[in-house]
């Protein structure tokens, strides 16, 4: 049996064997400057699939180009509407065998068809800190909607979590844009290296469901430049083949029609060669649209069933009347097909074989594309765990005779599996088009039951949230209570328990705090399970002494019981870390979710600026509960030309080296984190996370890491000059276990 090295010194503070010895060093300081500014860098993983350099797919494509009507040019651009048989289509163009896209969600597997896996949420996979699990999920989830025939998968989701109740936070991967953009980075490469087209989303300032169609995100040039735009950059580099605009407006202009952010930004700064899609209805019209930057909407018509739209015969007739130069048009579907070819999609790639809108139609083979995927999906579930309390020893269990369970995300649902959306049972994913399609989900009362039989333990339970009575008969006179909380959200199109997408606020859903206080007061001995869509305030219960643990288990997809189970009985060492901040107080975060507006376009504000979740947190001084990436447990070199992605900026010129040992009696894994703090003429945050490892150490042994830094690292956006600047000062480096728990530091 394993024993946890992880203590709690106070009610707040909890900390893990992290000792180190280190030197920093940075050999590269005169690293010729490479000053070609129109430089493109495009960093393409290997691939398991043949795939192509994006001028080897442009060559193609413009070949292809070259032999379409306008019409045939067109029709590859306009979804065929709605009622297509995957969630959106394009049309075939037989004279080059294009067969058309099938588009299809989600950024948790292939939504809507049956067979297929349910991974953990993408906020999860943050939540480990490990690049090879976010890239193995990514491959696992592109061999599942290629083996369907998916050309795009619509994800993955990177919006930055601003608003910690925001509906949609747990499609991304977190509140820090360098999490964001590693998260997106890794799953991208995963997904194309299995010849599946990758969609970046949702492109961009989309932080919020309440409004999204109505509302103006009003961004400055730094915060979008340093916060916003970070993942897209990453996804950029990482050879993506789609980025889909998104439905609010950026700074009083629709995204899909934003000429800033769409040719300035994403096609011109950052050099994005694949192309842009609309969100599903976002297209606001035709030659701004197209002018500014989009070149594919999505679903295609205007309203569901007609042949309306913005492109077909309304781009048609544009082009025919000078609106819209054909030549924007030929890139239009020039960037489309080189993505299609770049995938090697042209050959060999497996046709549509289900029917999104019924898996019982004639034409849904009912494939099955899980493989040993659950293996994987276990194991990010166990990663992904994050550790918040465990006061002596109570983890893990260990000669236990009776356990109690209690609480409604214990257990099964009510309703048969994928036919109810909303709380009810296991919560494993959050609601909206972001979901999964469940080919099975384990619950943990089925699992924990399962695994205590192997030592004659008895469970004993109570499945209700609001029965304290029996919450309390269940809790007493055993030797653990296990009580599970959860907290729900998704896409505003629907309306759970009276939130419309978006959190009313960051309390436990169902009176939890009511039944951890009822459990507590019953048990000496009572450990807290909870499975949320982002950070909930626990200070109802936290520093109850009663409360002798708490394991955060996120939104862990279809293994969920088997998972938790495996943390509780010690067969894995939790190494998980926030993704975000936990703060005391909703009123701790710097942004908040609008719920009302009087106008016909709400204005929402982004006056934090740069200063979101930890990063508020630090220069506000405001003590958080769990800091973000927390589970307790001489001069640099001048500056260049700075655009967005000159080798310049991104060649490594800093390495830090320390090392890490393992004072406990378990092998596990440390996620050590690395922060600049640029010089204070900057007006930056304290603290910026800048890399990360995971690193598997055993018991008394010591491990060294290496992190590399490159200029964009420490470089901050100048909105007057219109680039990328390294600062002059020193240049403050801090390696940790946390946000706030600081081992070494030193400085450039």
């Amino acid at each position: 049996m394993q024993d946890y090295s992880l203590e709690a010194p106070s009610p707040n503070v909890s900390s893990r064997p992290y000792l180190g010895s280190g030197k920093m060093t940075n050999p590269s300081r005169n690293v010729s400057q490479i000053l070609a500014s129109s430089a493109i860098l495009l960093l393409l993983a290997s691939s398991s699939n043949a795939q192509l350099s994006w001028e080897e797919a442009y060559a193609k494509a413009g070949q292809a180009v070259s032999q379409l009507t306008l019409a045939d040019k067109v029709n590859i651009l306009t979804g065929q509407g709605s009622s297509s048989r995957c969630i959106g289509n394009t049309f075939a163009v037989p004279s080059i065998n294009f067969p058309g896209f099938c588009l299809e969600d989600s950024p948790v597997g292939v939504r809507l068809a049956s067979n297929a896996s349910t991974f953990p949420a993408a906020m999860n996979v943050a939540s480990t800190f490990n690049r090879t699990l976010m890239r193995q999920r990514g491959e696992a989830m592109g061999a599942e909607f290629r083996g369907k025939g998916v050309n795009v998968a619509l994800g993955p989701m990177m919006n930055t979590m601003r608003a910690p109740a925001a509906g949609r936070n747990w499609e991304g991967f977190g509140a820090d844009p360098f999490l964001s953009g590693e998260g997106a980075f890794e799953t991208i490469t995963g997904l194309q290296s299995q010849g599946v087209q990758a969609t970046a989303k949702h492109f961009v300032n989309n932080e919020q469901e309440h409004f999204r169609t109505t509302s103006t995100s009003n961004v400055d040039d730094r915060t979008q430049h340093e916060i916003y735009t970070i993942p897209f950059l990453r996804s950029v580099q990482a050879g993506v083949a789609a980025i889909m605009c998104s439905y609010n407006q950026i700074n009083g202009t629709y995204a899909c029609e934003n000429d800033k952010t769409l040719n300035g930004i994403l096609k011109g700064e950052f050099g994005f060669q694949g192309y842009v899609m609309s969100d599903w209805g976002a297209t606001h019209s035709t030659a701004p649209a197209v002018m500014a930057g989009l070149d594919v909407t999505m679903p295609g018509d205007l309203v569901s069933g007609t042949n309306s739209s913005f492109f077909g015969t309304t781009l048609l007739a544009s082009v025919q009347n000078g609106t819209v130069p054909e030549s924007r048009v030929d890139d239009m579907a020039l960037r489309t097909l080189a993505a299609w070819f770049k995938l090697g999609q042209d050959s060999g790639y497996p046709p549509v074989n289900f029917d999104s809108h019924n898996n019982s139609a004639p034409d849904d083979q009912r494939i099955n594309v899980q493989d040993d995927h659950k293996v994987l999906i276990r194991e990010i579930g166990k990663a992904s765990t994050v550790l918040l309390k465990n006061i002596a020893g109570t983890l893990p269990f260990a000669n236990l005779k009776t356990i109690g369970i209690i609480g409604n995300g214990a257990g099964p649902s009510s309703h048969p599996l994928n036919t109810f959306v909303g709380d009810d049972g296991v919560l494993a994913m959050g609601w909206g088009s972001g979901t999964g399609t469940f080919p099975y989900l384990i619950n943990p009362l089925d699992a924990i039951t399962a695994r205590a039989a192997q030592d004659g333990t008895t469970v004993t339970s109570s499945l209700s949230d609001t029965d304290l009575a029996a919450a309390a008969a269940v809790a007493s006179g055993k030797d653990v209570a296990l009580v599970f909380i959860t907290a729900d959200s998704g896409e505003g199109s629907a309306l759970i328990e009276g939130n419309a997408g978006d959190r009313n606020d960051l309390q436990a859903w169902h009176n939890g705090d009511a039944l951890v206080q009822q459990v507590a007061q019953f048990s000496t001995n009572t450990v807290v399970v909870v499975n949320s869509v982002g950070p909930i305030v626990v200070e109802a219960w936290i520093d109850h002494p009663n409360v002798t643990a708490v394991v955060w288990s996120g939104l862990p997809g279809q293994e969920a019981g088997n998972a938790v189970t495996d943390i509780l009985f010690g067969a894995y060492n939790p190494s998980g870390r926030l993704p975000y901040t936990i703060g005391k107080s909703i009123t701790d975060y710097p942004a908040q979710v609008i719920y009302t507006s009087t106008t016909p376009i709400l204005s929402i504000p982004y006056s934090e600026g740069i200063f979101i979740d930890y990063r508020h947190f630090d220069a506000a001084g405001i003590a958080p509960r769990f800091e973000f990436g927390g589970s307790p447990r001489g001069g640099v070199a001048p500056t260049g030309p700075g655009s967005s992605l000159d080798p310049w900026l991104h060649d490594p010129v800093i390495t830090v080296h320390f090392t890490i040992k393992n004072t406990g009696k378990v092998a596990g894994h440390e996620i050590p984190q690395l922060y600049v703090s640029l010089p204070a003429s900057t007006n930056s945050p304290p603290r910026m996370l800048k890399g990360f490892d995971s690193v598997f150490i055993a018991p008394g042994q010591s491990q060294g890491v290496t992190i590399q830094l490159s200029r964009f690292d420490v470089a901050t956006w100048d909105v007057v000059q219109q680039r990328w600047q390294v600062p002059a000062g020193k240049i403050g480096i801090s390696v940790g276990a946390s946000s706030r728990d600081i081992r070494l530091n030193g400085s450039v």
